[in-house]
């Protein structure tokens, strides 16, 4: 059993596609690797969508509004 107040909460990352909130422990969209950085997914279509076009995700030229 886990005491709710001596607990750390799962790391967490930004999704490159849509700025979602991620867990880092347990990405539901996968994680993928660009230019030796790992990226975290909040679902399969955004890591498929960063996969086709990194850069332009990562320079803010394109995005995915949620």
């Amino acid at each position: 059993m886990r005491i709710p107040l001596f607990s750390k909460p799962p790391p967490i990352a930004i999704d490159p596609v849509c700025a979602m909130k991620v867990n880092m422990e347990n990405p539901h969209g996968g994680i993928y690797t660009h230019d030796d950085v790992t990226y975290y997914f909040c679902g399969p279509g955004c890591n498929r969508a960063f996969q086709k076009e990194p850069e332009e995700y990562l320079s803010g030229r394109k995005k995915v509004d949620m």
